[in-house]
């Protein structure tokens, strides 16, 4: 077995809704028949039991090894405890040749996964060892570094409910919410919204406590101290015991409490210097440890905090304690579980000091033993949740200091006897205020129940009913694309101000290019939904984007589906027929939202038949014939439709008939450019079905001229000498007779065509280019395309040419090496009142170099 290519599909895709690895998977004859149930299967079932049975493709009862690598893979993630339950295998038109597809939940994880699943398979083929429970926690190790971690994937979780779109913008917990001009930002438990001024402060412990004395919150006594002498100084001024801790820190590190001896003053410096410079003494407060989470000015949770602690049992050393509690499965070593294991560390063993034990002291049974001063979590520390006990003063307090810092979302440590009652009462104070405090012990408390944090941080972010969206337009097909993406920006953008865009000539925002190249790939589009500025976004999205990564987005508000030919690509990536084509494109309709709408061309069978893959069953159909059957049903029944009469664009919906005459747009000459009806039909199903007024979608039609700056390679007209020269980017069969189709309704002396053949294509797709174009040109002037995409040098010009044999009207054929030499050797032959179709490879320069020849005169 072979696996020669890893795809990771990082949005929705060809085989469902979930992120996947797609594998390319190659085996050997004897490799495509095992035994399902004899020998292999057996082999494999002792070395991986929880493998889910094994699936025989006949009535041999065998299996194709490359099934076995996919349930492999899929459980193995299982096992590792990822929430992944999806898994296909399909067999190709090669023999021998399967494509494996394996849901996950994080990338890394699932590409381990598939190589320790081929490491599976060997050692069930080979009869040799596999190391089940290595490889379950070497993936349980790689997911709990790649997920996010508790606090953040909390609001992640929360967003998915309520429908928001989140990307990480990192590896670690950066996450953008939402898209474009909608799209909110965090950091951890930090939003975008908190100043870098209100963190800084936050991080000054001793700007803090100011801050808070001077709004009357009650807060320890203490300063800033510079040596360890100092400290010991500073103790005597407040009393003891007192605290030593970090001026700059978090997470409790480097903090030491309830110190009553120079000794243990000496210690508590040492360890508060490791973290930072500059470090403060305060008072020590008796009582409980509380934190209290306050988010957008609201007490969301409150929990107590207590030190981490054994029981003895008159039997067993605290160190033996301490191990045993640290083998309860809650326990972790870092943040993603809900207990953090208990630290043998130095301030441990001064902590048992001042209990006058030792690591290695019998504690008597019932003896409960303190293992640190401090509360934290992060060492071992455990939560109850207070929440429901919380005094209105003790939360107004917390809210208080929240806002007197800055914080959105705040962190409020307190020290008191009983959160029952206000602070001043029982002498208790705010000890410190935290910036992205971590959420876990709210989410999930060792003691109570645990608090909606996640939810109330997202309700911050986003007010009820807001999602976070934009309006998303997906449009693929094989021809007319770009012009319809082109044409939908342009509607939109009379009621946006900035409308973001992606096609083949490039990346748009607000009308100006921020990227050229062919970007109608996901990439591209998810550069466009993470600018600050887009208000809508207009996503051109073509079939090698949605093979190798899948969407960009998980939904779109309408899927706009042009056309599907047998020109686009067929016979790569397993894309052999016009219906495998279509069950690719078919993606974006499948990924409507449950509001939104399907623009499909009602005239083709194969795009109007993806009308049942729309959740949202609204579908707009547009056809030039409105008693086309598909047409004339849906018209009957109320439904949307656009379609030409007499003349005029209409769009009908029940009794509502929306005109507009053809002559006012420009873009198909009056109507006479068929191809270019089409897109306007499919535009306007777009622009009508996002809401806009039909009085815009008039005005942005009659603005988008057909020229080079509008819809650059898409039917651009020059006048050059009394003759005309279009300039159009067509490169598929289906292309060459919609062209022959509207040149021919453009009146001609004599009619001439420089052609050239993307190397990519079938031998078959090549030759019926010119096949028809030497039905309709009385002059071809063949040329070598400049990227042969894998051909020899004059391999497509061969096939251009016998797609000529047999052809009825061309009387003259020119080959040509170069694009320039080529429009120049149909240029230098045209006189008034003839037509030239220049078929452009490099657009942009092709068409400055007929701009420039025009200007020439």
């Amino acid at each position: 077995m072979e696996v020669q290519r890893i795809r990771a599909l990082r949005g929705p895709n060809l085989w469902s809704h979930h992120t996947a690895i797609e594998a390319v998977v190659h085996c050997t004859p004897a490799e495509c028949e095992l035994s399902a149930r004899q020998n292999f299967g057996l082999r494999l079932r002792a070395r991986f039991p929880q493998i889910l049975p094994l699936r025989p493709t006949g009535h041999d009862e065998t299996v194709p090894l490359a099934h076995v690598l996919e349930l492999a893979a899929l459980g193995l993630q299982a096992q590792a405890g990822c929430p992944v339950t999806f898994s296909r295998t399909t067999p190709t038109i090669e023999p021998g040749v399967y494509q494996v597809v394996v849901e996950y939940s994080e990338e890394a994880v699932g590409r381990l996964a598939l190589e320790l699943a081929q490491d599976l398979c060997r050692a069930a083929l080979e009869d040799t060892p596999f190391n089940l429970e290595q490889a379950l926690e070497r993936l349980r190790e790689l997911d709990e570094d790649e997920r996010l971690g508790p606090s953040t994937g909390s609001i992640a979780d929360a967003a998915m409910v309520r429908g928001i779109p989140y990307r990480r913008m990192t590896t670690g917990s950066m996450i953008q919410f939402g898209w474009g001009s909608k799209q909110r930002r965090i950091q951890a438990a930090e939003i975008d919204a908190t100043s870098a001024i209100s963190e800084s402060i936050a991080q000054d412990k001793e700007l803090t406590k100011k801050l808070l004395a001077s709004a009357g919150v009650p807060v320890p006594l203490g300063r800033e101290i510079h040596s360890a002498d100092d400290a010991w100084a500073a103790a005597g001024e407040i009393g003891l015991p007192v605290v030593i801790k970090p001026k700059n820190g978090n997470q409790g590190k480097g903090v030491t409490v309830n110190i009553t001896t120079r000794e243990q003053l000496l210690k508590a410096f040492a360890a508060a210097q490791e973290f930072d410079d500059e470090i403060l003494v305060e008072r020590f407060l008796p009582g409980n440890d509380y934190r209290l989470l306050v988010v957008g000015n609201k007490l969301v949770a409150a929990a107590r905090r207590d030190p981490p602690t054994v029981v003895g049992d008159g039997e067993h050393t605290i160190r033996q304690l301490v191990e045993e509690v640290n083998r309860d499965p809650r326990r972790g070593t870092g943040h993603s579980t809900s207990l953090t294991k208990i630290r043998f560390d130095d301030i441990a063993t001064a902590c048992l000091a001042g209990q006058g034990l030792g690591p290695d002291s019998v504690p008597a049974k019932g003896r409960r033993v303190a293992l640190r001063h401090n509360a934290n979590l992060s060492t071992g520390g455990t939560a109850t949740d207070v929440t429901d006990d919380v005094h209105p003063d003790v939360a107004y307090r917390a809210i208080i200091a929240a806002k007197m810092v800055g914080l959105d979302i705040c962190g409020v440590d307190m020290v008191c006897d009983s959160i029952l009652k206000p602070l001043e009462e029982q002498g208790g104070g705010i000890v410190e205020v935290n910036a992205a405090p971590g959420l876990r012990m709210h989410l999930s408390p060792s003691y109570g129940k645990g608090r909606p944090v996640g939810e109330a941080i997202m309700s911050t972010l986003f007010a009820e009913g807001e999602t976070g969206r934009i309006p998303v337009v997906a449009v693929t097909g094989t021809n007319g694309k770009t012009t319809t993406v082109r044409l939908i920006a342009h509607l939109l953008g009379q009621r946006h101000a900035c409308v973001g865009m992606t096609s083949t000539d490039g990346v748009y925002i607000g009308g100006e290019r921020i990227d050229t190249g062919d970007c109608s790939g996901p990439k591209s589009a998810r550069n466009v939904l993470q600018h600050p500025d887009v208000e809508a976004a207009v996503l051109e999205t073509a079939r090698g984007g949605i093979l190798r990564e899948g969407l960009a987005f998980d939904r779109c508000d309408v899927a706009v589906v042009t056309n599907i030919g047998e020109g686009d690509h067929l016979g790569l990536n397993f894309i052999t027929t016009v219906e495998d084509l279509a069950v690719l494109k078919r993606v974006i309709v499948q990924n409507i939202s449950e509001q939104g709408s399907a623009v499909l061309n009602g005239a083709d069978p194969i795009v109007a038949a993806m009308a049942v893959q729309s959740r949202s069953g609204k579908i707009t159909y547009f056809a030039a014939d409105r008693h086309h059957p598909v047409m004339a049903t849906h018209l009957a029944q109320g439904k949307r439709g656009v379609y030409v009469d007499q003349g005029d664009l209409v769009a009908a919906e029940g009794g509502v008939q929306l005109r507009l005459p053809l002559a006012e747009v420009p873009l198909t000459l009056n109507g006479t450019i068929g191809f270019q009806v089409e897109n306007v039909m499919a535009a306007v199903g777009a622009g009508w079905a996002l809401g806009l007024d039909w009085s815009l979608i008039r005005q942005g039609l009659a603005s988008f001229d057909n020229d080079a700056n509008n819809a650059q390679g898409r039917f651009n007209l020059f006048r050059y000498k009394g003759a005309t020269v279009i300039a159009d980017y067509g490169h598929n069969p289906d292309a060459m007779q919609a062209l022959v189709q509207a040149v021919g309704a453009l009146p001609a002396r004599r009619r001439s065509v420089v052609i050239s053949g993307a190397g990519d294509r079938r031998d078959e797709g090549i030759r019926e280019q010119t096949r028809i174009l030497g039905d309709a040109f009385d002059q071809i002037v063949l040329f070598e395309d400049a990227c042969q995409r894998g051909r020899s040098d004059g391999e497509v010009l061969a096939l251009l040419r016998e797609g000529l044999a047999g052809a009825t009207r061309v009387r003259e054929v020119h080959e040509i090496r170069g694009e320039f030499v080529a429009i120049d050797t149909a240029m230098d032959t045209l006189a008034e009142g003839d037509l030239c179709l220049v078929l452009v490879d490099q657009v942009e320069e092709a068409i400055a170099h007929i701009q420039a020849r025009v200007r020439q005169g």
